[in-house]
């Protein structure tokens, strides 16, 4: 699974919008829409409902997102593990 998709569906999830996310990520919003469309293809679900005033997201995408954020977490986790200074000698 592709954590740069995950990250992009929290933030989507967070900002309500593809064009805030696409903001907040620093990327564009056909970028944002992209990495969605490649992590509902690689679940096999829809995650967001698109609306006018928006992105909510699914039965699913609500599902999925409170693991999303473990993901991260563990990402983050992992990474400290091996950083300079965070290991005891």
């Amino acid at each position: 699974m592709d954590l740069t998709a995950v990250r992009t569906f929290v933030a989507v999830a967070d900002c309500g919008q593809f064009q805030e996310a696409a903001a907040v990520l620093a990327v564009t919003q056909q970028a944002v829409s992209k990495r969605i469309a490649a992590l509902e293809k690689d679940l096999g679900v829809r995650l967001f409902t698109r609306t006018a005033r928006g992105a909510e997201p699914t039965a699913d995408g609500r599902a999925f997102l409170p693991y999303a954020r473990e993901l991260l977490l563990a990402e983050e986790r992992a990474a400290a593990s091996v950083r300079r200074g965070r290991r005891p000698l």
